[in-house]
């Protein structure tokens, strides 16, 4: 069984992977949200809907406390006296640090952290998983199995975590903007809006699978495009002139100030 307390697009979007990988069952999932909105987004995957966090927890092994970062404390508070060493806890609060986490569960609970991302609902996710002090090897496995159900997952020492939430974490908006303005320029060249979209849409995609697949370094794959004296040299040249590359190195490197932030907070 596995629970959800919370239920926003990462949980809703976990759980959907789940059930259309085919690994977990709708009727072994179990969520809590006091939004009466989110539930009946939930009841429509055909899951169960519990009266109470702490119903979610006795009713499932592995729990997933996917709530804000500031709700994460009151939310284990509440639980703390239905968990037990039979559950799995996994926590996907960007900047909730481990050992906040054990401090607040019965000592012996089974914690692990991860770090996933919204692309699991479509089996495309990337995910790292961080172990507590009391969680077994097993543990780990069985959450890098449900992950890599929905995408790629990496087991990582939670040092790590604050970066994999700037890159992987925040990184599908960093796509989707791209893509957003890629669509715009070829409305403003004269494409339909509509294909302007799926031409973006589906040039990162294909970008992406090149590097994944091919296992190139992505400078080498870019290099093989821009042919000498080319169209593609020229558009390289303007997104270097107007600071591209390092304005996504910023992006990542504020999300994971920021992620380090809410951990220092809670």
């Amino acid at each position: 069984m596995v629970g959800f307390i919370g239920g926003g697009r990462m949980a809703q979007a976990m759980a959907r992977g789940f059930i259309y990988s085919g690994l977990v069952r709708p009727n072994n999932i179990f969520i809590s949200d006091p939004s009466a909105q989110v539930r009946d987004e939930f009841k429509e995957l055909g899951v169960n809907i519990a009266e109470s966090n702490q119903e979610v927890v006795s009713r499932s092994q592995l729990i997933v406390v996917s709530v804000k970062p500031n709700v994460v404390k009151p939310v284990l508070q509440e639980v703390a006296s239905v968990v037990s060493k039979d559950n799995i806890v996994v926590s996907i609060a960007a900047g909730i640090k481990l050992a906040t986490i054990e401090e607040l569960l019965p000592s012996g609970t089974r914690v692990i952290r991860v770090m996933p991302n919204t692309p699991c609902l479509v089996q495309a996710g990337a995910a790292v998983v961080a172990p507590g002090t009391s969680a077994d090897p097993r543990d780990s496995e069985l959450v890098v199995e449900l992950l890599r159900s929905v995408g790629v997952c990496e087991q990582g020492s939670e040092k790590l975590l604050d970066a994999v939430t700037g890159l992987s974490g925040s990184g599908p908006a960093y796509a989707f903007a791209a893509i957003e303005a890629m669509a715009d320029g070829g409305v403003k060249m004269g494409l339909p809006r509509d294909l302007s979209i799926k031409l973006a849409a589906q040039t990162m995609l294909g970008a992406a699978k090149m590097v994944i697949e091919t296992g190139k370094h992505p400078g080498q794959l870019k290099d093989e495009v821009c042919s000498p004296a080319g169209t593609t040299i020229a558009a390289v040249h303007c997104l270097e002139r107007n600071g591209f590359r390092a304005a996504l190195m910023d992006a990542v490197e504020c999300a994971t100030l920021r992620a380090r932030e809410l951990g220092n907070q809670n």
